[in-house]
């Protein structure tokens, strides 16, 4: 597995994202924010509050929505 270590908001549902491997670039969430938890990420104010946790390895928000690291990392290289 290959942790999140850095992440900034860019715009819209967009971050920037560092692996722990190095690997870094754009992913865009928009198409990811369905269901309860993640119905207040839509608010791109809300989305921008993200931040990265050393524990889980990955983004979250202060209402507990995360994303898998595995899933991000995946969602880069699709991106690229």
């Amino acid at each position: 597995m290959v942790d999140v270590i850095e992440a900034r908001y860019l715009r819209d549902h967009r971050v920037w994202l560092r692996f722990e491997d190095g690997v870094q670039g754009e992913v865009d969430l928009s198409a990811e924010l369905s269901g309860p938890v993640f119905e207040p990420l839509r608010d791109p104010k809300y989305f921008a509050r993200l931040a990265v946790s050393p524990d889980l390895g990955t983004i979250f928000w202060p209402n507990g929505a995360d994303f898998a690291p595995e899933f991000l990392y995946e969602k880069l290289h699709v991106t690229v």
